[in-house]
């Protein structure tokens, strides 16, 4: 019998969504190897049978657990019922059955016995009530395009020593956490044809409102730049010349908590609960206390950051006008959102509104590190960091605490997690200001930092760089991962770089890797090597792989001889990483063309050959 615990399906959700404003994606989850075939029957309840249809559905991917099922569905009224038809896999518990999966449960069915053209059919299936076009999630359309690039802005470049504030020290080095370099604006705008030669197409700076700290975390004035880096008008002349060079720019806004001297806050200070702004915060007792624990919330304890009290009319209306100031006034095009997830959710919806209504392509990110499928639902963010994979990708190629079945587990599960769109702009890192840098996570191997960054650049989403790590910078935790930026091109590794200007280069190029579907050839991974492509198809067709009759088989469920890879020419492109100290070779059809490999890698007729931690893109 088929595993009913294991299917699932939640209707307005990841697993029923509008994709755009005639089209709508059905997921469901079954348990591994458990079923055959999926087939969605759905229509018009209103028209029905005249509606009624069956379209099959693609396993689009598996973890350890579960199989993941899509199919996309045009309703010609936006009106939508739907159901799961159901066929158990020969060789399983499941072998021959067949099921109808609605809203009321399970039921035995025959494909011809389908409600196809029952007036009646649409009574028990889930709805998607209507498809409203406000509602459809329509993150910004370049962000999928772009290349990013982080900036901690007190670390990159030091434009003019005249800002610098008292106890700079020399340039370079490790730092403490205490410890200023000199970085300012001026540094960035000298420096943007650095960034240009190396393809970046969008820059995010950590934050740059006035704070006495050298990370800025701690605001105390978000309407005015930090004197140490320059002022608005320096802001405003580095977003016309990123502008001019095709690059957008995103700001970091800290509204989860502010600073300890935020003028705000340091009235509470003063006058405790007769203060004005008293209610601005989430004080439990006056007066003000700070040791050994604050007397009010603050982000982990932190006394010299107090958090906000975001459901205050005033303090909502104070942030807002602050985002909206920026992005009126200079131009910026997005926001990351520090420590998003302690934020209430409605004030998210109100910034939303705001941002996208004074610039409606404006790229809204969270800072999330955990599953984000609360504020992914197109009323908040477009995107949060993508730290899900950052942990697979270090987990398979630097650790090597995995292996490439479990690697390609944690992709396809993550493709499974949020909507299509969602994953398209994902901000896909490898590392920030947060985190041990790329290089130091690899314990110093440029082999496998070169594999995670062939990785990042082929996976659907945004790749983003941490400033340095394209010249090999390297450094632990917090503060050693924030050491100025190495400039000195005899202490820069130029090969390095001149790889991340390939990758970035492929990326801009194949429009497979900016848009394409991910799909794991499961066959051909195993081990120390993972194999999959980038698809220019619709994401959620039919694989042309499969039994038009029944059966929609996966690409890895297909001997190789057999199996003729849907998307070709321009359409599709294939993947490999090979992390492991052994050489391997990989089966292919024809010749390729590799566009850009890392490590030793031979290309011939019908084989690739990888040496030892190595990788490749070809056609």
């Amino acid at each position: 019998m088929i595993h009913r615990a294991a299917v699932h399906h939640r209707p307005k959700s990841e697993q029923a969504y509008a994709y755009d404003a005639e089209t709508v994606h059905l997921r469901i989850r079954t348990e591994r190897g458990d079923v055959d075939s999926a087939t969605v029957l759905w229509g018009d309840k209103y028209d029905w049978p005249g509606t009624s249809s069956l379209t099959p559905m693609r396993r689009v991917g598996h973890d350890e657990r579960f199989d993941y099922w899509e199919a996309a569905v045009e309703p010609p009224h936006r009106r939508l019922a739907y159901a799961f038809h159901l066929v158990g896999a020969d060789g399983s518990g499941a072998g021959g059955e067949e099921l109808l999966y609605h809203e009321r449960g399970f039921e035995a069915a025959a494909v011809a016995d389908l409600p196809v053209d029952d007036p009646a059919g649409a009574a028990d299936c889930f709805e998607y009530p209507f498809v409203n076009p406000a509602d459809v999630h329509d993150p910004p359309e370049w962000v999928s395009d772009a290349v990013f690039y982080q900036i901690f802005p007190e670390r990159f470049a030091n434009g003019d020593p005249e800002l610098d504030p008292e106890g700079v020290e020399e340039w370079g080095g490790k730092p403490d956490r205490d410890s200023f370099y000199g970085g300012d604006l001026r540094g960035v705008i000298d420096n943007l044809d650095y960034l240009d030669e190396l393809g970046v197409t969008a820059l995010y700076f950590t934050p740059l409102f006035a704070s006495p700290s050298n990370h800025k975390y701690n605001t105390t004035d978000y309407e005015t730049i930090d004197p140490q880096f320059g002022d608005e008008e320096d802001l405003r002349e580095l977003v016309d010349e990123a502008h001019d060079r095709g690059m957008r720019v995103m700001l970091d806004a800290v509204f989860n908590h502010c600073g300890r001297g935020f003028e705000p806050f340091q009235d509470v200070v003063e006058h405790g609960a007769d203060s004005e702004y008293a209610d601005w915060f989430h004080v439990h007792e006056f007066p003000v206390e700070f040791e050994p624990r604050p007397t009010y919330d603050a982000f982990a304890f932190e006394p010299y950051m107090p958090k906000l009290n975001t459901e205050h009319p005033e303090v909502r209306e104070y942030l807002l006008d602050v985002a909206t100031y920026w992005i009126e006034e200079v131009d910026v095009d997005g926001w990351r959102l520090d420590v998003a997830n302690e934020v209430d959710h409605a004030f998210w919806r109100d910034f939303r509104e705001a941002v996208t209504s004074a610039k409606p392509d404006a790229y809204i990110l969270g800072e999330v590190w955990h599953d984000s499928r609360a504020w992914l639902r197109g009323d908040q963010f477009d995107a949060v960091m993508n730290y899900l994979f950052t942990d697979a990708v270090h987990d398979f190629v630097a650790e090597g605490e995995t292996d490439a079945t479990a690697f390609a587990d944690a992709l396809d599960g993550l493709l499974a997690r949020y909507p299509r769109q969602v994953t398209d702009v994902q901000f896909n890192l490898l590392g920030s200001h947060d985190t041990p840098r790329l290089l130091h996570r690899c314990d110093g191997d440029e082999s496998l930092a070169r594999l995670s960054l062939l990785l990042l650049f082929s996976y659907p989403g945004t790749p983003c760089v941490y400033y340095g790590d394209e010249v090999g910078m390297t450094g632990g935790e917090d503060p050693d991962c924030r050491r100025p930026m190495t400039w000195d091109p005899d202490a820069q590794n130029r090969d390095l770089l001149s790889y991340v200007r390939e990758l970035t280069s492929l990326r801009t190029g194949e429009r497979a890797l900016r848009r394409g579907d991910l799909r794991v050839d499961r066959e051909r991974s195993g081990g120390d090597l993972v194999v999959f492509r980038r698809v220019l198809d619709d994401p959620a067709a039919p694989d042309p792989a499969a039994d038009a009759g029944s059966v929609v088989a996966e690409a890895a469920d297909i001997p190789a001889a057999d199996r003729s890879p849907p998307g070709s020419g321009d359409d599709a492109l294939t993947v490999a990483v090979n992390r492991g100290d052994e050489s391997v070779t990989v089966p292919i059809a024809g010749e390729p063309e590799v566009l850009v490999s890392s490590g030793a890698v031979d290309a011939d007729s019908g084989t690739i050959s990888l040496g030892p931690t190595s990788g490749t893109v070809w056609r």
